[in-house]
């Protein structure tokens, strides 16, 4: 059995995190919006302080691991010269 590598790459698929506190985010922009309380102390502080509240429990995203399939790919194509 032959296995001709000759300099494949394999690209990592983007898996694009979710957006954890995306609707409070567009919730206190569009009140910022509608009622120029850029300081969200009048009426824009409730949706502010959930903002906050959503973003303090928010789960920390750490580096994804990476993926080792091009290592294989490089070992296997040294291998079968």
């Amino acid at each position: 059995m032959t296995v001709h590598i000759a300099k494949v790459k394999v690209r990592p698929r983007k898996n694009l995190p979710p957006n954890v506190c995306a609707v409070e985010l567009s919730n206190m922009l569009g009140c910022w919006a509608a009622t120029g309380d850029m300081l969200s102390s009048n009426q824009c502080q409730a949706a502010a302080e959930t903002l906050f509240q959503c973003m303090r429990t928010a789960p920390v995203r750490g580096k994804q691991p990476r993926s080792s399939i091009n290592y294989h790919l490089a070992r296997l194509g040294r291998n079968s010269k």
